[in-house]
């Protein structure tokens, strides 16, 4: 279930806008680094970071994921990697991460619970678990806390951009550059809440950066490896978008292609690899393509 909460606060000492409104509204501080959260400061878009004197009036609107209430469902998972700590898994094209509007069940999380309990669910209960999503359509590598420690260690690698994550998409057009970097800040659409869209507005919406470099042309097509720095809802969707370069198959940032209509989304998150919240080691996870990508690939070819 989304829970959406809207508060607002008079300033009562200068700092950092996060710090005093999180102290003030009595509310975690990690809220402002929400992807739903939406930040003003005086009536204008602002950062979290920004500085704030006595007086100003800032206020937030962000969800919350509440997971009360939620069944275990034995869903089989492709698992890659699984100790004490933490559980890898290559996620299918299709899955939903956690329960939201109109999505109740058939998630990553009642997977995770029927796998471990109520011993697990009860560790975390807003978000028993995940540390990072990835969007329905979207497949591969992808971690889970199976403690509070690991999960409090994984954020901190995922906000401090110590985990490095690599995905595989086929984009639209001839992307003659080899290399190339989209710094652009992501917002969310004022004319459709549930998308959003590039800014080169620093004032505006939150700061995102990917990477890219070419694997191989194909005829009115690039296949892309990817690196995102940030983690921002749609971020890769968004950001080829912007270069006008959309993902093939993607149903709200792209255009469908009449010469290829079994293509679905074509991204794929590829390579991850972080530090082991417990022994420190440095861990690589790696997923190969999907069938889907094979047969759009051969067909390209």
């Amino acid at each position: 279930m989304i829970r959406h909460h809207s508060l607002s606060c008079i300033i009562e000492s200068e700092g950092r806008l996060d710090q005093t409104a999180a102290s003030q509204l009595d509310i975690p501080r990690s809220v402002f680094s929400l992807a739903s959260c939406t930040i003003l400061l005086n009536g204008r878009s602002a950062k979290k970071s920004a500085k704030v004197k006595v007086g100003d009036l800032a206020a937030i609107e962000y969800d919350e994921e509440v997971f009360e209430g939620l069944e275990a469902e034995d869903i089989p998972l492709k698992v890659l990697y699984e100790d004490p700590s933490i559980l890898v898994i290559d996620k299918e094209q299709g899955m939903v991460v956690h329960p939201g509007a109109g999505v109740h069940g058939g998630t990553l999380v009642n997977a995770l619970l029927s796998r471990y309990g109520d011993d697990f669910a009860s560790s975390d209960d807003e978000r028993p678990g995940i540390v990072h999503r990835l969007d329905k359509d979207t497949s591969g590598v992808m971690v889970i806390a199976r403690t509070a420690s690991a999960l409090e260690s994984l954020q901190k690698q995922f906000a401090s951009h110590e985990a490095e994550k690599h995905y595989t998409a086929i984009a639209k057009g001839i992307i003659s550059e080899m290399h190339g970097t989209i710094d652009l800040n992501i917002e969310r659409d004022p004319k459709d809440r549930k998308k959003f869209r590039a800014t080169d507005r620093s004032d505006r919406g939150r700061n995102a950066l990917t990477e890219y470099s070419v694997i191989r042309l194909l005829p009115g097509y690039t296949l892309l490896d990817v690196r995102i720095h940030t983690g921002r809802t749609h971020q890769i969707r968004v950001h080829l978008k912007a270069i006008e370069h959309p993902i093939m198959g993607d149903p709200i940032y792209g255009v469908r292609d009449p010469r290829y209509p079994e293509a679905t989304l074509m991204l794929h998150s590829t390579s991850l690899e972080i530090t082991h919240p417990e022994t420190g080691e440095r861990m690589r996870f790696e997923s190969e393509l999907p069938e889907r990508f094979s047969r759009i690939l051969d067909r390209l070819r």
